[in-house]
């Protein structure tokens, strides 16, 4: 739900893509802005989850044994399911 004292700003999108998201807010019977600001808010955490998947790579970017190579991977995975998944479970 879009919040009253919300910051209000013009852009400009393709027409196909104002077309899809006027469809999908009548379908859901939401705002454009609600539709929009979802969307928004979806790019920016997984821009936020590539950039510590991305720096947690360049940390582990030596050579590694094999007990840090499934230590790694054990902790990626406990992250995507209890980060990414439950976030996914907001929406």
């Amino acid at each position: 739900m879009i919040h009253t004292n919300g910051m209000k700003i013009a852009i400009s999108i393709p027409d196909g893509v104002f077309r899809v998201v006027k469809k999908l807010a009548k379908e859901q019977k939401r705002s454009r802005s609600e539709v929009i600001v979802e969307a928004v808010r979806e790019y920016l955490k997984d821009l936020e989850s590539r950039q510590l998947l991305d720096a947690l790579d360049k940390a582990y970017a030596g050579p590694e044994t094999g007990e840090e190579r499934e230590a790694r991977r054990a902790s990626l995975d406990l992250y995507w399911r209890t980060v990414i998944e439950s976030e996914k479970e907001e929406w």
